[in-house]
């Protein structure tokens, strides 16, 4: 998601420190390039070790040390960055930018950059409070500076009220979707994801490999560019996605009604889901006991999903996908003019990191009038992202 960005975080002293550890840890997962800069008094909670070995960078503290580069320290640090984070921004911290103090690396590379300022404060509620901060907070904004609000709880001192540093979850979203194309904001996307379970009795049922893994990287992927999405998800091992409406669905009905129900409200439909395409013909309302005779179940046909979307679309963008053994490119372009998608993603299951489960995907993309465009192996958030960028 982050990958070619340069993220400067200004590390100030404060008990808060901790949780930006996990900020750059969060950021360096999402593929950001992560500078720190530390004041001295940051370092007496946290040392400048901690952040080098999560940011795999080395870490500023002092201006006059021996630069890590020929060139102007402060200056390069600050042209690099495509965006400045102050965490946790102290009361000493913002006074100073409020008003043009530059005394130390962290003060000084925030006034020579000219990347978007992101603040997240921390602090004692009565500071806070304190009419001077807020003045000062007040004057920032006015100036194009961006305030990350802290979060209202029990703090270090014990104190009850405003001024803790926010969920390192909130603060990692919150820059992310500042660096990153908004360019589906406005368009409701829904996006199914995988696997359906048709139960057998109470206790087996029938079902396939898929992870979901690929459903929930376009998700996020759609959600981080500014689209209004609704994921309709089998049964997956997977975290609830912030920000999106997750629709639990089991079975192949259940995800035929959660789609129906909500299509006409879409600008996009993303069908990324393995839906199962038999189920039993007789479930049993009992555990069905084992007994030395081979065991025969009938399967009927599921509610094609995707065939059912493209009989009732009007003018929503419906994506497909395939997962093949063989014949791959035919079957695909089988399965597009049956079911009228815009494009089909399809792939070889069988082929080594391109199957379920996996991270990665190996992934060829065919088009509507016929053209196949094929990529290598890469990560799903990446193909993600590919997919995304052909429906805007």
């Amino acid at each position: 998601m982050l990958n070619g960005k340069h993220v400067v975080i200004g590390v100030t002293g404060g008990i808060a420190v901790y949780k930006v550890v996990d900020v750059v840890s969060r950021l360096k997962k999402l593929g950001a390039e992560i500078t720190v800069i530390m004041t001295k008094h940051a370092t007496e909670f946290v040392t400048p070790l901690t952040f080098r070995s999560l940011s795999l960078n080395y870490v500023v503290v002092d201006m006059f040390e021996e630069p890590k580069t020929w060139n102007v320290e402060h200056i390069s640090i600050a042209q690099r960055a495509d965006l400045f984070l102050m965490a946790p921004a102290t009361a000493n911290i913002i006074g100073k930018m409020a008003h043009g103090i530059a005394d130390d690396m962290v003060s000084t590379v925030v006034m020579a950059t000219k990347a978007p300022v992101w603040i997240a404060p921390a602090m004692n509620t009565g500071m806070y409070t304190n009419p001077v901060v807020q003045r000062n907070i007040d004057d920032l904004k006015s100036l194009g500076y961006n305030f990350i609000e802290p979060d209202s709880g029990r703090l270090a001192c014990g104190d009850i009220g405003v001024g803790k540093l926010a969920s390192p979850e909130r603060i990692v979203e919150t820059i992310s979707k500042a660096m990153v194309r908004q360019d589906l904001k406005g368009k409701k996307i829904l996006v199914t994801a995988g696997p359906t379970q048709e139960a057998i009795d109470p206790v087996r049922y029938i079902t396939n490999h898929s992870s979901g893994k690929m459903g929930y990287a376009i998700a996020e992927a759609a959600k981080n560019r500014g689209a209004q999405v609704t994921l309709v998800s089998g049964p997956v091992n997977l975290d609830k996605i912030s920000g999106i409406e997750t629709i639990d669905v089991v079975s192949a009905q259940d995800m035929y009604d959660a789609v129906v129900d909500r299509m006409d409200d879409m600008d996009v439909i993303i069908k990324s889901a393995a839906v199962a395409d038999y189920r039993p013909a007789d479930v049993s309302d009992h555990k069905m006991k084992k007994s030395d005779d081979d065991l025969s179940i009938a399967l009927e046909r599921t509610k094609d999903i995707a065939l059912e979307v493209s009989k009732k679309k009007q003018n929503q963008v419906v994506i497909g996908f395939a997962a093949e053994s063989q014949n791959v490119i035919e079957n695909a372009k089988k399965k597009i003019d049956k079911k009228d998608f815009d494009f089909i993603v399809c792939n070889n299951i069988i082929t080594e990191g391109a199957g379920f489960k996996s991270d990665t995907n190996i992934v060829t993309i065919v088009d509507k009038d016929g053209t196949v465009t094929e990529y290598e192996k890469m990560l799903k958030k990446d193909i993600a992202e590919i997919i995304l960028d052909k429906i805007r």
